[in-house]
């Protein structure tokens, strides 16, 4: 059985790498159009699958966390609040509503409470799935130059 769940993993593992791949130059193109720095860029070639959004206010960090948790297929219930994390000297905000804790293929977002306001967007087994919760990420942080 060890087997057969190694040969899925190495059958499976190209289609997740691409669909967190996609979901990234997603998030890049979205966030950039709101007005927002991204890094990497849209449509630039990429090495992994974070994706950092420069919001510019804590509130922004924690919209976004919240609406990335609440879009989840698992504990969308959960409200992320920011919390004190060993190895970080400011309180850090995570979602990560997924079926394997600590996942990093599938969709989750995080980010520390200091200055510049930076979340990191990552993975997405499925493109669709991370388009859905882009869109409510973004709706709840707006464009970036409006009050």
């Amino acid at each position: 059985d060890q087997t057969r769940l190694i040969f899925q993993g190495l059958f499976l593992a190209p289609q997740f790498v691409g669909e967190a791949i996609k979901s990234s130059h997603l998030a890049a193109a979205l966030f950039s159009q709101l007005g927002y720095d991204v890094n990497p860029l849209p449509s630039t070639p990429r090495r992994d699958v974070i994706q950092a959004i420069k919001l510019g206010s804590p509130d922004k960090i924690i919209a976004f966390c919240r609406a990335i948790q609440q879009w989840s297929p698992v504990e969308s219930y959960v409200d992320p609040i920011p919390d004190n994390m060993p190895g970080y000297d400011s309180q850090l905000v995570m979602a990560g509503g997924t079926f394997v804790d600590g996942s990093t293929s599938e969709l989750s977002a995080d980010g520390p409470l200091r200055s510049p306001y930076i979340v990191f967007c990552q993975g997405g087994t499925h493109w669709t799935h991370a388009a859905i919760a882009l869109e409510a990420a973004a709706a709840a942080v707006g464009p970036a130059h409006s009050n």
